[in-house]
């Protein structure tokens, strides 16, 4: 593959056909995401009558995580990332065109749920494999940037549209909606220049599925910025899990703004995590700047401890813009340096355990989170995950080495 050491921007990156491709594929399925979570979650509540039955959807998209991530992550190292991609896709398609035909009993609906997130542990790690493939090196974040963007922005735009549908015509034409932007992400990805399996000696071909999913945390435990990188990984999911789930609670017990100060809250949000990777393309184009990878983190965890000590609505907007900043510019940095440490051979491994931590976490956290919260106050929520955030982003700028480059 050439390379353009001097275009490192999101021009550079769109430039590229084989990105705009993935990045059209990718985009276009998370549209449908959006009006799926939507549906979803109305559709749940109609079947049920309480939040625990929402919840239970939840539990429903975590489970497969934890359950396939090791295999999923073997299966992409072994085979091209691209072709997992498309049979994702065409499985959750499939899956999508079930869901107005499954409406009752709910164990169905959830075990449809379950199915379309184990798309998922296959589906994202692989598009994380593909993205250093396609572009170079200095190109990571730019790429991750684009990628990320256009997710945020799908989710700013479209979430109030998916209410809308689903209150006006019911779940149907959302889940359909879904199943066409899979249909859609599988035709575009197929037109994407063959990126080829990593090649495997025969040692390797001869051991099972089970023992090259081993081989993927060991790769973790075993190299030390990738096991102080999955650290801070578990630390920040024990933070965020608890904090994003009960944001609500702290408008309305906290801030006591109700619904509507909820709204503006989730907006602000989402309007710093779409500016963070904008700026963030301008600042750095190394991969390796472990301040732009962990600085996200402190920032978060101080954004947390404002939001426990002060009651004011405008400054918790304030705050919860530099979190989403942190959080889109934290993302994508993070992921990029996971790209560049690791080799074409264990990335899939590594991405799928990254998620599998991510999940544990977040399980785990929902569970302390509402026990602390109906034991001591939402407040106490809110200081512990920003300890747990200021730990984690502490422990990356202080410890990790990774070669010293420039950009």
């Amino acid at each position: 593959m050439p390379s353009y050491p001097d275009r490192q921007g999101l021009r550079s990156v769109l430039s590229r056909p084989a990105y705009r491709r993935l990045w059209t594929a990718q985009t276009v399925s998370r549209w449908g995401d959006v009006f799926n979570t939507v549906a979803l979650a109305v559709l749940v509540f109609q079947l049920t009558g309480s939040g625990i039955g929402v919840t239970g959807v939840v539990v429903a998209e975590i489970i497969p995580v934890l359950l396939l991530a090791p295999v999923a992550g073997a299966v992409i190292d072994r085979l091209p990332p691209v072709k997992v991609m498309i049979a994702a896709d065409v499985w959750r398609m499939g899956l999508a065109l079930l869901l107005p035909f499954v409406a009752d009993p709910v164990l169905a609906v959830y075990a449809i749920a379950f199915g379309l997130s184990a798309g998922a542990v296959f589906f994202n790690p692989a598009s994380q494999a593909t993205l250093p493939a396609i572009v170079d090196e200095r190109e990571l974040i730019a790429g991750n940037s684009g990628l990320w963007t256009a997710a945020v922005i799908s989710q700013i735009v479209l979430a109030p549209l998916a209410g809308g549908m689903v209150a006006i015509l019911g779940v149907t034409p959302a889940f359909l909606l879904n199943a066409a932007t899979y249909a859609v992400s599988a035709v575009v990805l197929l037109r994407i220049i063959h990126v080829a399996p990593a090649a495997v000696d025969d040692a390797t071909e001869q051991r099972s599925w089970w023992s090259r999913a081993a081989e993927g945390v060991q790769v973790i435990a075993t190299t030390p910025l990738l096991r102080l990188m999955a650290s801070v990984q578990a630390l920040a999911a024990l933070s965020a899990g608890a904090t994003s789930a009960l944001l609500i609670v702290l408008a309305t017990d906290h801030l006591a703004v109700g619904a509507d100060g909820f709204g503006m809250l989730l907006s602000a949000i989402g309007v710093g995590a779409a500016i963070g990777p904008l700026v963030l393309t301008k600042l750095v184009s190394d991969p390796r700047r472990v301040g732009f990878v962990f600085g996200p983190f402190v920032l978060r965890g101080l954004v947390d401890l404002v939001l426990a000590t002060f009651r004011s609505l405008p400054v918790a907007l304030g705050a919860l813009g530099f979190y989403g900043v942190g959080t889109s510019t934290g993302m994508v940095t993070f992921n990029s340096l996971l790209q560049a440490e690791t080799t074409d051979q264990t990335r899939g491994r590594v991405f799928a355990s990254f998620d599998a931590i991510w999940q544990l976490g977040r399980l785990v956290s929902l569970g302390i989170g509402g026990l602390l919260t109906d034991a001591i106050g939402i407040a106490a929520v809110y200081y512990l995950g920003g300890i747990l955030l200021l730990l984690a982003g502490l422990a990356g700028l202080t410890r990790a080495r990774p070669p010293s480059t420039t950009g």
